[in-house]
C-alpha cells in the first residue's frame, strides 16, 4: 500500500489518456506539481503556529491576499465544487489510473490483454468450472469469464467500492464541517460546504491510491472476498496472475487453473445465494455506522493546514481518525462481518481443495500460499483500514474451511450446500469454535435444507419470497442483516 495513504501528491508519470490527462490534470490542479496539488499561492507565512494557526481558515487563507484568494478558487474550480456526493470519485479513478501507470514495486507494468492470454483464461475458467460440478452442489455462476489489465479491473470494480466507502466518506464530510465552533456555522454556510467538498477530494485522492496499488496485486474479481465486478462475470488478471505465481516453483498453467477454481467458486455462491452480497455490503455498512470520527484529530489537522507544506497533512491523517465505538452493537456487527467473510472464503477453500487435489500435483502448496496471502490480509486488509478503520479479513479462514470440510463428510455435498438458503441456517462465531458440535446436531434437518435449496433454483416465484418483495430478506427484515 501508499506509504501516503491521504497523500495529495499525485504520481510524475503521465495517465494513461496521454494529452487528454494533461489538460484534466492541469484543471484539477495537478499543473502546479505534487508539492502544491491545491495550486495556492502564498504571499507569507502562515503554517502551524503562525498567524490565525488557532482558526481553521485563517490558517489557511489568513496570509493570501484578494488576488491570490481569487485565483486559488479559480484554480480549486472542478475539484472543490464536486456534488456528485461525499467522495470525489472524477478524481479517485483518474489517480488510480495514474497510480496503475506507475507500474508495481517490482517494475512490471500494465499491458493491454493480448488474444493468447484471453484465450488461456477462457479456457482455465471452463475447465474449472468441469471440475466443481462435482465439489458443490451450486451450479455455476459465471455466465462469462474475461482477462482484465489492471486498468480495466479498475473501471469495473469503483461501483463497488462507491457502494463501500461512500456511508464512511460522508461521516467524514460531515465532521469537517462540525469542526467551527456553533455559533460560527450559521455565518459560514459556504465555507463548510467548501470543506465538506475538501473531504470529497481527500478521500477521492485515497481512494484513488489505495484501488490504484490494489489494481497491482489482485488476480480476479473476489480477491477481498466481495464480489467486486460485474455480475456473473468471472475475471482473472493474467499480468498479476504471472507475478504471482513467478516464485512458486509451480508451473503457470497450474497456477492459473486454481486461481481461475477460486474465482468461479466465488461466482458460483454469489450468483447462486441471492441475499448474500447484500448481506456482507450490509455488514461492512453496519460496521461503519458505528465509527466515530476523531473530530478533536481532524478539528487540529484542519486547524495548522498549510497548503505549501501538504505533507504535514499526510502525515497527521495517516495516524488515523477513525475510531470504532465500544457497544454491543459495533462488537456485534463486526462480528457478523468476520464471521460472514470466513464462511464465504472457507466454503471457497474447501471446495476448490476439493476440486484440485485430485488433479493438481501443487493444490497443497498453492491453498497454503493463498490462505497465508489472506490471512495476512492479502491486498484488501490495509486498503480497508485506511479507507474506513476496518481490516477486511477472514480470521478464521482455517476454521471455516475445517467445518465446511466436515459437514461434508457428514452430510455430503448436497446437506453442505444446502445451508445458504438463508442466512439464519449459516454457522455463526460460536459454532466456529465447536465445528463438531453444529455438524452433528440433531435439530438440523439437512434433507429438508437440501429440498429447499432446489425449490429456490428452480422456482422464481419462491426466490422472490424468500428475498421479499419490497427489498427485504423474507424475514421483514432490511437485506443484509443476518443472525449476529
Amino acid at each position: 500500500m501508499s506509504d501516503t495513504p491521504f497523500g495529495f501528491g499525485l504520481p510524475p508519470e503521465e495517465p494513461d489518456d496521454g494529452d487528454e490527462g494533461k489538460k484534466k490534470d492541469q484543471q484539477s490542479g495537478g499543473g502546479q506539481g505534487p508539492a502544491n496539488p491545491f495550486g495556492f499561492g502564498m504571499s507569507g507565512a502562515g503554517g502551524p503556529g503562525g498567524p490565525g494557526a488557532d482558526n481553521p481558515f485563517a490558517a489557511m487563507f489568513g496570509s493570501m491576499n484578494p488576488n491570490d484568494l481569487g485565483a486559488a478558487f479559480q484554480q480549486l474550480g472542478q475539484m472543490l465544487s464536486y456534488e456528485g456526493g461525499p467522495v470525489n470519485w472524477d478524481m479517485a479513478k483518474q489517480i488510480a489510473r495514474q497510480t496503475v501507470s506507475q507500474g508495481t514495486p517490482d517494475g512490471r507494468k500494465d499491458a493491454s490483454v493480448g488474444p493468447v492470454e484471453r484465450n488461456a483464461v477462457q479456457e482455465a475458467v471452463r475447465l474449472a468450472d468441469l471440475w466443481l460440478d462435482d465439489a458443490t452442489a451450486l451450479p455455476s455462476g459465471a455466465g462469462t469469464s474475461v482477462a482484465w489489465s489492471r486498468a480495466e479491473w479498475v473501471e469495473a470494480t469503483l461501483p463497488a467500492w462507491r457502494e463501500l466507502v461512500d456511508p464512511v466518506a460522508e461521516r467524514v464530510g460531515n465532521a469537517m464541517g462540525d469542526v467551527l465552533p456553533e455559533e460560527m456555522q450559521a455565518m459560514a454556510g459556504p465555507l463548510i460546504g467548501m470543506m465538506r467538498s475538501m473531504g470529497g477530494a481527500m478521500f477521492g485522492t485515497q481512494i484513488g491510491q489505495a484501488v490504484g496499488v490494489l489494481a497491482g496485486e489482485v488476480v480476479g474479481s473476489t480477491d477481498v472476498g466481495l464480489p467486486l465486478g460485474p455480475a456473473g462475470k468471472a475475471a482473472l488478471l493474467p499480468v498479476n496472475i504471472e507475478s504471482f505465481g513467478k516464485d512458486l516453483g509451480v508451473p503457470q498453467e497450474e497456477v492459473r487453473l486454481y486461481l481461475a477454481l477460486r474465482e468461479a467458486a466465488h461466482q458460483r455462491l454469489f450468483a447462486h445465494v441471492p441475499w448474500l452480497r447484500s448481506h456482507l455490503f450490509g455488514a461492512v455498512e453496519g460496521y461503519a455506522r458505528g465509527i466515530k470520527v476523531d473530530t478533536a484529530k481532524l478539528e487540529d489537522v484542519v486547524g495548522q493546514f498549510d497548503p505549501q507544506n501538504p505533507e504535514q497533512l499526510q502525515e497527521a491523517l495517516q495516524q488515523g481518525m477513525f475510531q470504532p465505538e465500544d457497544t454491543p452493537e459495533q462488537k456485534a456487527a463486526l462480528a457478523r462481518l468476520e464471521t460472514a467473510l470466513a464462511l464465504v472464503e472457507g466454503w471457497v477453500d474447501a471446495v476448490v481443495h476439493t476440486a484440485a487435489k485430485p488433479r493438481l500435483s501443487s493444490a497443497d502448496a498453492l491453498r497454503e500460499t493463498l490462505r497465508r496471502r489472506r490471512a495476512s490480509g492479502g491486498p484488501a486488509e490495509q486498503t480497508f483500514a485506511t479507507l474506513i478503520g476496518l481490516e477486511l479479513r477472514p480470521r478464521r479462514l482455517r476454521d471455516a474451511s475445517r467445518l465446511w470440510a466436515s459437514l461434508t463428510d457428514a452430510h455430503g455435498v448436497d446437506g453442505r450446500d444446502a445451508l445458504w438458503a438463508h442466512p439464519d441456517m449459516l454457522p455463526t462465531a460460536t459454532d466456529l469454535d465447536d465445528p463438531d458440535g453444529f455438524v452433528h446436531r440433531e435439530q438440523l434437518d439437512f434433507s429438508e435444507l437440501d429440498k429447499m435449496l432446489g425449490e429456490a433454483a428452480g422456482n422464481p416465484d419462491l426466490k422472490k419470497r424468500d428475498q421479499g418483495e419490497d427489498g427485504d430478506d423474507g424475514r421483514g427484515e432490511p437485506k443484509g442483516d443476518g443472525r449476529e
